[in-house]
């Protein structure tokens, strides 16, 4: 079989699902030959939004079609997972920090892996009249941008925020309450300026990146809604590879969060479908609790949040079992220990003992395709460079409470190389049975996820990714 560059890779990544039977996914590679890579450099500096029912909804992008490298294809999906596995490893790191030295957590960093280019998801604001480009995070609090004069700061296309332009913006004050939540947001404390009238901020990510500034609060604009005096970071002093993002949005649970601070007007409800990633789709970031916006095909099944006073911050759950291809995957350890949901890293990480039955499943139903090396934290591979189709088993996810997550089909291989000669299953195994287990970005996509604050409970639904 003869395929165009790119063809399988950019299909199997990045299309939407195809159905074939209730336990198992099929993929007619045959006809995405068709598929060509767009060399055209796109702008995602104007993304849309819109206002319905009282929702707001802002176009979502993968950051990758957005800043575009003109590198090679193999490299760049290479150099994302093994960037993805630092990001796991600051994180667990973290954790074991905390539950060891048994100190609080705002004593503790909890912003980790930002600098990764593993925050793949992006959205457009509008900060004190100017739009913005930012990486959206769940994993971290303070939501800031790049400001004129900037001592150090990484290339972006668009103009630095500049705070003299803005007539609405405002220094945050050293003794403000703001300030003095920096430390449970950002792992520091908020320190004086030159001046008492102004509170300096630092974010350091573990690997050595950070951004360092003031504390500044303006006229936020989420498509139609407007908030008053949001509180955000202006950075002065930013290193890390933050891509070509104007800053980082904030998804966390603090006060400093930029949940937290429209809670008022969205009711601490937000919801996200993360769509492809090389291709030109958009999916949909949603602030408020209104369900009828969705486009879930599925019925929204909801699980509680598990409480974890050290890393408040962060979102858990209970995940209590797992199906391949409609058989149940038989382990002790489910149920025993939560899972963070995080939208930057990439990968799904499960306990050894957990990985080791999925992948034994995965292995008795997918037989008969020949094996392939495997490639850094994936040891699960396949040859699929001469097939025109391949039926895959279904991975579901269940949650405490009866939620679901079945796994899109475009989350089940992750092509280490293009002519798909090297096809992984996009699960791996953390190291040590009591590292917490993660729930990745690259098995979200196509699911509507609702995190809802109030009711300390998160949603999931089945949903084709789209923002029309």
């Amino acid at each position: 079989m003869s395929l165009c560059l790119y063809s399988i890779v950019f299909a199997l990544l990045f299309l939407g699902p195809f159905g074939h039977g209730d336990e198992e996914l099929f993929l007619p590679l045959k006809t995405l030959q068709r598929i060509q890579h767009n060399h055209n450099k796109p702008s995602c500096s104007s993304q849309k939004s819109r206002n319905e029912n009282g929702a707001i909804i802002l176009e979502m992008k993968h950051k990758d079609y957005c800043f575009r490298s003109r590198g090679d294809l193999n490299k760049r999906l290479q150099k994302r997972l093994l960037a993805d596995d630092i990001r796991v490893r600051w994180i667990q790191s973290l954790i074991k920090n905390i539950t060891s030295q048994q100190v609080e957590a705002s004593q503790i960093p909890i912003n980790s892996g930002v600098s990764m280019q593993t925050l793949n998801y992006i959205v457009t604001v509008t900060l004190g009249g100017r739009n913005m480009t930012v990486i959206v995070d769940t994993g971290s609090d303070l939501t800031w941008v790049q400001c004129q004069p900037c001592r150090l700061c990484y290339n972006q296309p668009e103009p630095l925020f500049n705070p003299t332009i803005s007539p609405s913006f405002q220094s945050v004050a050293c003794n403000s309450s703001a300030c003095q939540s920096l430390e449970s947001a950002t792992g520091n404390s908020g320190l004086c300026g030159t001046n008492s009238q102004s509170c300096d901020y630092l974010v350091s990510y573990g690997d050595g990146s950070y951004t360092k500034g003031e504390l500044g609060q303006d006229h936020l604009v989420l498509g139609s809604s407007s908030v008053d005096n949001f509180v955000f970071g202006c950075g002065r002093n930013n290193r890390g590879l933050f891509g070509l993002a104007s800053g980082l949005m904030g998804l966390g649970r603090s006060d400093l969060s930029l949940i937290s601070q429209t809670s008022d007007v969205f009711g601490g409800v937000f919801s996200y479908c993360l769509p492809s990633t090389d291709a030109e789709s958009s999916g949909s970031l949603v602030f408020g609790g209104d369900t009828s916006v969705f486009k879930n095909s599925t019925p929204i099944s909801y699980t509680k949040m598990v409480p974890n006073p050290q890393l408040f911050s962060f979102y858990f759950l209970n995940l209590t079992g797992m199906t391949i291809g409609g058989v149940a995957v038989q382990d002790s350890s489910f149920g025993k220990s939560g899972f963070l949901i995080d939208s930057g890293t990439v990968i799904t990480r499960l306990p050894p003992s957990i990985y080791k039955a999925v992948k034994a499943e995965f292995l008795k139903q997918f037989s008969g395709y020949p094996l392939a090396p495997g490639f850094s934290i994936l040891d699960t591979c396949f040859d699929l460079s001469t097939y025109e189709e391949v039926n895959i088993p279904t991975i579901k996810i269940y949650f405490e409470g009866g939620a679901q997550m079945e796994v899109d089909v475009a989350g089940v291989f992750y092509f280490v190389k293009s002519d798909a000669s090297q096809a992984c299953l996009a699960l791996a195994s953390l190291q040590y049975e009591y590292e917490i287990g993660i729930i990745g970005n690259f098995q979200q996509r196509n699911t509507r996820v609702i995190y809802d604050t109030k009711q300390s409970q998160v949603g999931f639904a089945k949903e084709t990714c789209s923002f029309m």
